[in-house]
């Protein structure tokens, strides 16, 4: 079996594991094969066990449950581009290496410095406490299906390193406008929603909106 996990937050790469005879434990105290510094995590979250021709995710009785694809479970099998959620952080499944991928698009939560000053950041973070939480599911590429939760005010959305939209989350809900750079000439990097080019100006995001980055396409939704 040639299987993986590649482990991701934030819409960023942090690690690959690969999958082998040997089960592997996660969570967060020491002693789990993959350890997770998160507060979200139980002491012994989840096990990912191979058998035969499969591989089984279980839950081992967290406080916060084991997702695949957005669903709670106790025990299932796994197939290729899966996605297992475990606080915070995410594991996508590569079954058999029949996917390579670049990580080449990224979504993350961070403070814009360019766009942004702190106390803004603190004051939003505070305010939009209980709205509704939205996210994006990643339509196409090696790593589709995979699940973004949009939990920060500020969330920037590119391509090869390059910065070239930014999502806010306000009271009034999400939105999404396109990041100005020099070092974005090429019309690729010039991001499309619902096929249309985006703007510098803030534009309302509602569900099942298309971002499209370079090739790259994320669908906007709302978790219930």
């Amino acid at each position: 079996m040639n299987s993986k996990l590649v482990l991701t937050l934030d819409g960023e790469i942090i690690n690959e594991y690969p999958v082998a005879a040997k089960a592997l434990s996660i969570g967060r105290k020491h002693g789990n094969d993959i350890q997770l510094n998160d507060l979200t995590v139980s002491g012994r979250h989840t096990l990912i066990s191979p058998h035969a021709a499969r591989v089984y995710v279980e839950d081992l009785g967290s406080t916060n449950g084991t997702l695949v694809n957005g669903s709670h479970v106790k025990k299932t099998d796994l197939k290729h581009g899966d996605i297992v959620q475990i606080g915070h952080h995410q594991f996508t499944f590569l079954n058999n290496g029949v996917t390579k991928y670049e990580p080449t698009m990224f979504i993350k939560a961070e403070l814009d410095e360019t766009q942004i000053v702190l106390p803004e950041w603190e004051s939003r973070a505070e305010t939009i406490k209980g709205q509704p939480l939205g996210g994006l599911r990643t339509l196409n590429g090696p790593l589709a299906r995979t699940i973004m939760e949009l939990r920060k005010p500020f969330n920037t959305v590119g391509f090869q390193g390059k910065k070239l939209a930014l999502i806010s989350r306000g009271l009034d809900g999400y939105t999404v406008y396109a990041v100005r750079s020099i070092k974005s000439r090429r019309a690729v990097d010039v991001p499309l929603i619902n096929g249309e080019s985006l703007g510098p100006t803030p534009q309302p995001l509602k569900p099942n909106d298309i971002i499209n980055i370079a090739g790259f396409e994320v669908e906007f939704y709302l978790i219930d």
